[in-house]
């Protein structure tokens, strides 16, 4: 049985004549299971390259190649059209590819807990330096209608235009899971991000159809889940369209995004070109446009004090870079 790769996102490009055309599914350590016209492979792969080369990521488009003795491995990755990148939590100056190529990113939040507004502004600068188009999604809204209200407002302060949908997960069928159902289309991707036990895995199911992902319990101290998803996999929707569920994510790092911060946070920017000074940190610095709008009731400090943390992140990471590089470069500083 032949399989179309346009269910699975293929643009329709030139194929390769170097191997076998596919898309990952899915990424073990050191194995791959790649979707490719003739079926569903497994493929060996270093998942653990060297650093300055591309290390396959879930929604990859692969050439597949046999090799005499290993058999199936992966010959070499397409270019990305985006990435769903992080600093990797283990390492200082390291990108974590989480997923690639997708059209869409749900940010997921279950409305049996608060909502940080820190934590959904790194995930929105995670959903928009990818490239793709970004909604949040808020579960559990069956369990306090209020609760789903505020939060949307919420969300919709932060974020302006950013589309906010909600979903009540209780037996029967979801509400709202038509409105996020419409987001999708055929041979379209979208990845769900968010806390353990924000209801990803339960979403990802009812938009599929079938119970195909393992779904947790949720403590009652604190409404965190266990991690019932434990690797990025890609599923096809019979009714079209393709899902790429995340482990939940407690480390938000953010990795290179300045352009995607000024996005989150227009407002301040917006203010900032007011400072008196081009390079004011908003702190304690005299004449400066953001902490009048503080003194003035009209921008909450705590906002002003996430902003500057964020940024803070930002510029020393590009310091380790730099210092990274040098390293490598023998002590000399980088050519530029």
């Amino acid at each position: 049985m032949s399989i179309d790769l346009d269910r699975y996102g293929w643009s329709g490009g030139p194929v390769p004549t170097d191997g076998r055309l596919g898309r990952i599914v899915r990424v073990d350590r050191g194995e791959c299971d790649v979707i490719s016209a003739d079926g569903r492979v497994r493929v060996i792969s270093d998942s653990q390259r060297a650093q300055d080369l591309v290390a396959p990521a879930t929604g990859d488009w692969v050439v597949v190649v046999e090799d005499p003795e290993l058999g199936p491995v992966i010959g070499r990755i397409l270019d990305r059209s985006n990435t769903v990148s992080r600093r990797d939590p283990s390492e200082a100056v390291v990108e974590q590819v989480l997923v690639a190529n997708v059209d869409l990113v749900l940010i997921v939040h279950g409305l049996d807990r608060p909502l940080p507004p820190g934590r959904l502004e790194r995930f929105l600068v995670v959903g928009w330096d990818s490239g793709a188009e970004v909604a949040v999604v808020l579960t559990k809204a069956d369990r306090n209608e209020a609760a789903a209200v505020e939060v949307a407002a919420v969300v919709s302060a932060l974020a302006p235009g950013v589309q906010v949908l909600t979903v009540g997960m209780g037996s029967g069928a979801p509400e709202g899971l038509r409105e996020v159902a419409a987001l999708m289309g055929p041979g379209r991707t979208v990845a769900l991000l968010g806390e353990s036990g924000a209801g990803k895995s339960t979403l990802v199911n009812a938009l599929i159809g079938e119970d195909l992902l393992e779904t947790g319990e949720v403590r009652s101290s604190d409404s965190r889940g266990r991690h019932t998803t434990v690797s990025r996999e890609l599923l096809l929707r019979p009714a079209g369209g393709l899902l790429i569920d995340t482990p939940g994510i407690r480390a938000v790092g953010i990795w290179d995004a300045e352009e995607s911060l000024a996005r989150v946070f227009g407002d301040l920017e917006e203010r900032a070109a007011d400072c008196r000074f081009n390079d004011c940190a908003h702190h304690s610095e005299p004449d400066c446009a953001v902490l009048a709008e503080v003194a003035a009731g009209r921008v909450d400090v705590r906002r002003v004090v996430r902003y500057r943390a964020l940024s803070s992140e930002l510029a020393a990471q590009r310091e380790r870079e730099v210092d990274r590089s040098r390293r490598r470069a023998g002590g000399r500083r980088p050519r530029r």
